[in-house]
Parts: structure tokens; sequence; C-alpha cells
């Protein structure tokens, strides 16, 4: 296993989502240098079939080992739900692998919550990877899941803490299947980007319902692992580099949403 304390941490996403996942890595890890990868020619990965996400994941995968990652995140729950027992096998002992969701079931167990909510896009609800994972480790627990397909995009095109925001969140969150949750699981990695608007809309009808952000329980579950296996970067902050399959001037100027700085991102076409 690559236990090189100085090699980069690897991830990848359909888009920039992701990046919220970078982001808290960083703020808890400040000395690691990070590959990223954001599959921006076929984002969304949410309505991609299963068979396809796996071929994507395989390249983008093969990639980042290219670059003796030590780590390898797969920061996309979509990814997470069909691709990431695929990635880990191809892994091998050259790095290890993280999905974004594991985490957060460990999280919902140890917290005892028992009535769970899940919003996420349609591959990453109709995979049950949440609910199958959850009712394994306590079959008592009731999850209910939405697809909500309209987010990703909508924070991708940059509509975030506005008036559309504000009535897509509105329609989704007052549906059947959220009714009198504990907790709702944002299971997509562009979701915190509008945690505080979800949060808002829970705290105008008095209702208490902790929303979980999946991208500062995984980083924490990542520092823990890197703490105890003595991969943490302790030296000189290596430099970071961020790679896209598709590039737009616009494009660029979003990743400021997700990363709040500005980030250069390389044209890499690893899809030809």
């Amino acid at each position: 296993m690559n236990n090189n304390a100085h090699a980069p941490i690897g991830l990848f996403d359909s888009g920039i989502g992701g990046l919220t996942v970078a982001n808290a890595i960083l703020e808890q890890l400040p000395n690691e240098s990070l590959i990223y990868f954001g599959d921006t020619a076929h984002l969304p990965y949410g309505d991609k079939s299963a068979d396809t996400i796996r071929y994507f994941t395989k390249t983008i995968g093969s990639f980042l080992l290219s670059k003796e990652c030590k780590i390898i995140v797969i920061a996309c729950n979509t990814a997470s739900s069909v691709a990431f027992d695929m990635l880990e096998n191809m892994a091998g002992d050259k790095a290890y692998v993280f999905n974004v969701i594991d985490a957060v079931v460990d999280e919902i167990i140890r917290k005892k919550y028992k009535k769970v909510g899940v919003i996420g896009t349609l591959g990453t609800i109709n995979s049950n990877a949440y609910k199958t994972k959850i009712k394994k480790k306590d079959a008592d627990v009731e999850v209910q899941q939405l697809a909500t397909p309209l987010l990703a995009p909508m924070i991708e095109s940059g509509f975030v803490d506005g008036q559309i925001s504000h009535l897509v969140i509105e329609e989704y969150l007052n549906s059947p299947e959220l009714q009198d949750i504990e907790t709702l699981i944002l299971a997509c990695t562009h979701y915190p980007l509008i945690k505080k608007e979800i949060e808002a809309f829970y705290a105008a009808k008095n209702k208490k319902v902790d929303v979980l952000a999946t991208n500062e329980i995984v980083a924490a579950q990542i520092k823990r692992f890197m703490i105890e296996h003595g991969l943490v970067n302790y030296e000189k902050k290596g430099k970071s580099a961020f790679y896209v399959s598709d590039y737009t001037e616009s494009f660029a100027k979003t990743t400021q949403l997700f990363f709040k700085e500005s980030v250069d991102l390389i044209h890499l076409p690893l899809f030809k």
C-alpha cells in the first residue's frame, strides 16, 4: 500500500460538487496536496447507467493511480453507490479508496437516528445505497428517500440562495416522502452549498431536522484514518492540481462557489 505521507490525495466527481469535499479536507489537513478531477464532459452522473458510471470511474481511477495518490476519494454519491467496490479492487495495494456514503451511514448509527430522510440524484436514490447500508446496521431505522434531480444542475448554474433555489428546495422538502424525519442526508456533494437554505426552510416551519452534509463528515473520517495510519503530511504543503474533462470560462468561475476561492482548472480530455 502507498504509505508515503507526502503523496497526494486524489478526488473525483462528475463536476465541481466534489470540490466541497476537497475544501473540507484541506480545512482539516492543510498541508496535503490534492489532485482533483471533475468529469465535466459527462455531468451529471445521476442520470447515467451504472455500467457507464463504472467506466468513467475506472478511467479516472487509472489516472489518479498514475499520479501515485495515497488515497482516492470518490467525491460523488452516484459513483460511490455503484462503483466503489470496483475501484477498491482495481486500486488493490496501490491506494486506499474512500466513498462518501459509509462515513455518513456510521454517523446515522452513532447518533441513533430512527427516522432518516435522504435526498440525492436519481442514480443515488435508485441504487438504495444509503437505505441498504443503514438497514444492514440497524433494521429499525426508517429511511425515506426522494430523488431531487433539479438541485445539482441548479447549483452548477449558480442558482444558490435566491428566489429560484428557494422555490425548488421548498417544493422538494414539502414532499410526502420527507415528512416527520429527524435528520436529512444531503446525498450529493453539491448540496452543502444549499445546506443553509435547507436549514432555513425547517427553521421557518419550527421543525427540528438535523441536516447532514457529506463533505464535513467524510473529511473528518479521512483525517482520522490518516492519523491512525501515519499518512498525514506535517511538512511543507505541496501544490494541488485541478483537472476537468471539459473546460469553459463560465464553468471555471463557478468553482469559486464550491472552493471559496479561484481555482486554476487544467483541461485534460481523458475520454477520447
